[in-house]
């Protein structure tokens, strides 16, 4: 995971830009439900709209564009329709399938009854390992990171995730897909 990279030198991600329906809520939510201080606003010009950057951790920043002009949302086609554990986890290719927000393993299991004291709908637990399933109901030697998923008010898919253990060079292991193995033929 800490592997340099030869050609830039990327410093993770500034920033992941989604667009909200309602900016008050998404401010209520992301700060007052996530805790993430709300850190610089911008008003578009031209009435287009605004764009909002809240502190994620470590440097890190999610924004949102709110505009005046933008569709409503597409579930199962700009991002999932609901929680992966319901079996929804399928979007459009070149979609923002969800954010996965890292947490300290001390706390997860703890952030997990927090939200879901909020009020906040969430997936069951997934201890993601290798096995044919990709989860086990229990932590195990191979379970490389335990999350769970909840939804933003306009549906965006967000994981709380925190890694189990180091990777090795055998966790690359498959061989990719291609467009060709696709089930749903490209548009052209």
């Amino acid at each position: 995971m800490n592997a340099p990279n030869p050609r830039y030198e990327l410093r993770g991600i500034n920033h992941l830009a989604l667009v909200c329906s309602d900016m008050r809520r998404t401010i209520d939510f992301y700060t007052g439900v996530l805790g993430m201080p709300l850190i610089k606003t911008i008003e578009l010009p031209g009435d287009l709209g605004q764009h909002f950057f809240f502190d994620c951790g470590n440097g890190n920043t999610l924004a949102f564009f709110w505009l005046a002009d933008a569709p409503d949302a597409a579930p199962g086609v700009a991002a999932p329709k609901g929680l992966p554990d319901a079996g929804e986890l399928v979007s459009a290719v070149g979609s923002m399938n969800h954010v996965a927000f890292a947490v300290p393993p001390e706390k997860f299991d703890e952030y997990y009854e927090r939200l879901r004291a909020e009020g906040i709908e969430v997936s069951r637990v997934l201890n993601h390992d290798d096995s044919r399933a990709g989860v086990s109901r229990e932590v195990h030697p191979g379970t490389f990171v335990r999350s769970f998923y909840f939804q933003d008010p306009d549906g965006v898919l967000l994981e709380f995730a925190c890694w189990t253990r180091t990777f090795t060079e055998a966790d690359i292991s498959h061989e990719p897909k291609t467009a060709a193995a696709r089930r749903v033929p490209a548009a052209h």
